[in-house]
């Protein structure tokens, strides 16, 4: 672990290199704000990589210190990163058109200027990404047509929260505006589609306690996602349980819901094979001894990814997260790359995705065109 951190700091330092040579000897004629951008950069460079590992800190308060500030400045270098080279491919078309009018474009001044549009723009969405992160997730309502729905099923609800990723600075109050958002939607079931948590169970199980306190007909349901495999997962797996929330782990429970039936399976996250054989996420494995006449199979599954195998499996519906949407821009435009959804609902043949863009956020606490939600899907009669 120690090699990672050198590695990730060497990789964190000249990235921000890139920046300073780019931008800093454009604020030459402001020597003050000069010398801030310096040390701000300075400071981003070393408490990045700092942030991601604070939690190994044996002093609490001292790494929520260090996470909070780390990931404030992930944020704000994340825009400056992609602001400069926004800029560099700006400055070199506009140098090659001052060939041809040299007495008209300025590059001086342009440079100047450009940089501290940069910095104050990087600053600005910074801001509202903060505001956005910070402030209680919206609910988003979505309707799903499900073909041949006994009349019973129409209009039944599905609350799904996801990646609320309670951890360095996402705490018991944050949750607990959540979970009063939840219950206030009266669904009949809860559906929370893993990454609730980044550390481990003896630091974080008071802040997650809340969770105890969902409120819906037919109970709340967890699968884990990957950031419960890299805080230990059997362990949050007992506590989740210990809070009476179910936990499906490739397996499934049958609901009676008036004369209808609904199979709710889970499964573990795409990845968590790799942290225990024996989770293996398997979606056919999930389904298996389900009742055969049942009205609705749905699933639950942490990424999109298992969209796949739900769909040989025969499942009418797939929740997931993981993705963020994004999170904030531009990295929504690279989740496509790994993930076959990004967000919202989408159909796979006969299998329809909904793929939240998370309750909460990871590291940064930034949102940018990727807004956080509370989800309340209603199941309807596709003739209706």
């Amino acid at each position: 672990m120690g090699s990672f951190f050198i590695l990730l700091s060497i990789f964190s330092g000249l990235l921000h290199l890139y920046v300073g040579w780019r931008v800093v000897p454009a604020l030459s004629v402001f020597p003050a704000l000069q010398m801030i951008c310096v040390v701000l950069l300075l400071t981003s460079a070393v408490l990045i990589p700092c942030a991601l590992f604070a939690r190994r800190a044996k002093l609490p308060y001292a790494a929520d210190l260090v996470a909070w500030t780390g990931f404030l400045l992930m944020g704000l270098f994340s825009s400056l990163f992609v602001l400069t080279i926004t800029r560099d491919v700006f400055l070199f078309a506009v140098a090659a058109m001052a060939i041809n009018w040299p007495s008209v474009i300025q590059m001086g001044t342009l440079e100047v200027s450009s940089a501290l549009a940069l910095l104050a723009l990087a600053i600005l969405v910074t801001i509202c990404g903060l505001v956005n992160a910070r402030r209680i997730a919206t609910v988003v309502e979505i309707d799903i047509p499900i073909t041949n729905l006994p009349p019973v099923l129409h209009g039944f609800s599905i609350v799904q929260i996801s990646d609320i990723h309670i951890g360095p600075t996402i705490k018991i109050g944050y949750l607990r505006a959540i979970v009063a958002e939840v219950n206030k939607l009266d669904p009949d079931m809860i559906a929370i589609t893993g990454d609730l948590v980044d550390g481990a169970v003896l630091d974080l199980a008071h802040h997650v306690a809340p969770l105890a306190e969902l409120i819906s007909r037919h109970g709340s349901y967890f699968v884990t996602g990957n950031h419960e495999y890299y805080s230990g997962a059997h362990e949050w797996v007992i506590e989740i349980r210990r809070l009476g929330i179910t936990v499906l782990m490739n397996e499934h429970i049958v609901l009676d819901h008036g004369a209808a039936t609904v199979v709710v399976a889970g499964v573990t996250d795409f990845s968590a094979h790799r942290f225990d054989a024996s989770h293996q996420s398997d979606p056919h494995l999930a389904i298996a001894g389900a009742p055969q006449d049942v009205d609705i199979r749905l699933l639950l599954a942490h990424q999109p990814r298992s969209a796949a195998a739900a769909q040989k499996a025969g499942f009418h519906l797939q929740l997931s997260g993981h993705t963020h949407g994004g999170q904030f821009f531009p990295w929504n435009f690279f989740v496509r790359l790994q993930q076959p959804f990004s967000a919202g609902l989408h159909r796979l043949e006969d299998l329809w995705v909904y793929t939240s863009r998370g309750t909460g956020y990871w590291g940064p606490p930034k949102r940018l065109f990727a807004p956080s939600e509370i989800t309340r899907i209603r199941l309807v009669c596709a003739s209706a």
